[in-house]
């Protein structure tokens, strides 16, 4: 792990902050790329265009990404707009034919960080590479792989490195795609700090409306820029049309963007101000994690029901106070692992399974 803290921030230093990478989530054309990348080339920041050419599905028979093709609309790109070129590799074939065809910077994404098998076929293709390799974090909040994924890169000579924070599949949220978890992205943050960190509001979200609230976000947390999806018809887009805004947009959220930055620095030069920023972040890293609760507290009475109903046709009563003890005391032994009051998981469980009983009692009695 040690070897991750020799990674240099050299690549990044040499763009403005915060970088900005932007284009569609897929590229569906030639004129389509070319007509975003000329229309990002006039928002100040942006010196990287990214379109992802192979599309990650869960399912087949959906669009899976324009192929090799793309590949050489992202040339055409760079050598129209003088932007740098960027797009997502899953495998050693696609590492052979971006570098082929002169892509700038590459990422892994979530779907392969998580697999080790497939980021060790990607590191060994990229072997003692001079391109810039970004790695998303993988779906699920493990950081361990999310570590071992640049481990691996860095084990073939790769040494331009950096991450993106592009959220996790948790707890189903009723406002993100993918919740941010931020508190394990800080974590990462913590432990490499020497390590370029780009936040994809695009992703976490799912949406246009909260983009901007999650830019101001992570830009609160000191990240180095952004990796955003951007296309001139969204509605029309091959995918994730919810989530991509206009190049025009972007410009306007650049803009709100640099002008919280200035007040963020104003902010840390005045003790007072600085301890509520502080302040203001720590709440909202429990915010994140309310949102969580209210999730799991909604499946909890989906469950309440069903039991419900399994009572009433068995003819069971509704309180069964042997098998109440015996939880509650499961739980304040649990809660003591993790540094809780007994007396307070005894309450709150209290709370809940009242809760509980009263939509049991109200379904029963129908």
């Amino acid at each position: 792990m040690m070897k991750l803290n020799l990674i240099k921030q050299d690549w990044i230093n040499k763009f403005n902050k915060p970088l900005i990478i932007s284009g569609p989530c897929s590229a569906e054309s030639k004129d389509q790329v070319l007509e975003i990348a000329k229309k990002l080339k006039k928002i100040n920041n942006i010196k990287i265009f990214r379109a992802g050419i192979w599309k990650p599905r869960t399912r087949p028979n959906s669009f899976e990404g324009i192929g090799e093709i793309g590949l050489k609309w992202l040339k055409e790109v760079k050598k129209e707009t003088g932007l740098l070129i960027a797009t997502e590799i899953a495998n050693a074939t696609h590492v052979k034919l971006a570098i082929k065809h002169e892509v700038d910077i590459l990422w892994i994404g979530a779907r392969s960080t998580v697999n080790p098998f497939t980021v060790q076929e990607i590191a060994e293709a990229l072997k003692d590479t001079n391109k810039i390799i970004l790695v998303k974090n993988p779906i699920n909040p493990d950081i361990e792989l999310w570590i071992g994924a640049l481990e691996r890169l860095l084990n073939q000579g790769i040494t331009k490195l950096g991450i993106i924070h592009r959220g996790f599949s948790t707890y189903k949220s009723l406002i993100y795609r993918n919740p941010p978890n931020w508190d394990l992205a800080l974590k990462f943050k913590k432990l490499f700090p020497n390590i370029p960190i780009l936040c994809d509001p695009s992703h976490i979200c799912g949406n246009k409306e909260r983009l901007l609230e999650v830019m101001i976000q992570a830009r609160n947390f000191n990240y180095d820029g952004f990796i955003i999806e951007t296309h001139c018809n969204p509605d029309d887009a091959f995918s994730d049309s919810q989530q991509q805004i206009q190049p025009s947009i972007l410009g306007d959220y650049i803009k709100k963007l640099n002008n919280h930055s200035l007040r963020l620095k104003e902010t840390q030069d005045k003790d007072k101000e600085k301890s509520q920023f502080e302040l203001d972040q720590v709440r909202n890293l429990i915010k994140e994690l309310d949102h969580n609760i209210i999730y799991l507290l909604s499946k909890r009475v989906n469950y309440s029901e069903q039991i419900a109903l399994i009572k009433k046709n068995s003819n069971l009563v509704i309180l069964q106070q042997k098998r109440w003890k015996t939880l509650i005391e499961e739980y304040k032994k649990m809660g003591t692992q993790f540094g809780l009051a007994t007396k307070f998981l005894e309450e709150l469980f209290k709370v809940i399974h009242k809760e509980s009983r009263k939509i049991q009692k109200k379904i029963i009695n129908l």
